[in-house]
């Protein structure tokens, strides 16, 4: 891993599922990566009657969105990726509390599980292609 910025950056990639997100603050040479676990609760589990178990703990996932929003303050642009829809709920919770960060979304894009080396060379290109548009 590269190393490691003590300020933000003010690009920031967020990978999200329903199990955790990890965040980082993208700069020219290094990066910043924090990672926010959800409750146990969150975790997107069928039971066999259908119901899945964040359905038990509502709030669990609140506390979460609210962790990872947190996290990604300060930021000037966002990119949100993740392999499920986890990453649309993140961008619905911004919509619903937090408008100013929700405007700084650049792109919402479908991405498994890449390594940290990946996920970065991924939201570096992204942010490059998105400067040039801009």
């Amino acid at each position: 891993m590269e190393p490691i910025v003590s300020t933000p950056s003010k690009q920031v990639a967020v990978w999200i599922d329903h199990k955790e997100a990890r965040v980082f603050h993208v700069a020219a040479e290094t990066i910043d990566e924090a990672s926010i676990a959800a409750p146990l609760h969150n975790i997107h589990n069928k039971h066999p009657r259908g119901a899945d178990d964040r359905n038990k703990h509502p709030d669990d996932a609140k506390h979460f969105m609210h962790d990872v929003v947190h996290a990604l303050g300060g930021s000037e642009e966002i990119l949100i990726v993740g392999p499920s829809t986890a990453k649309l709920e993140l961008q619905r919770y911004m919509h619903k509390h937090d408008h100013v960060l929700e405007e700084k979304i650049i792109g919402v894009e479908t991405v498994d599980h890449p390594t940290d080396g990946q996920l970065v060379a991924y939201a570096k290109s992204y942010f490059k292609k998105h400067d040039r548009i801009v």
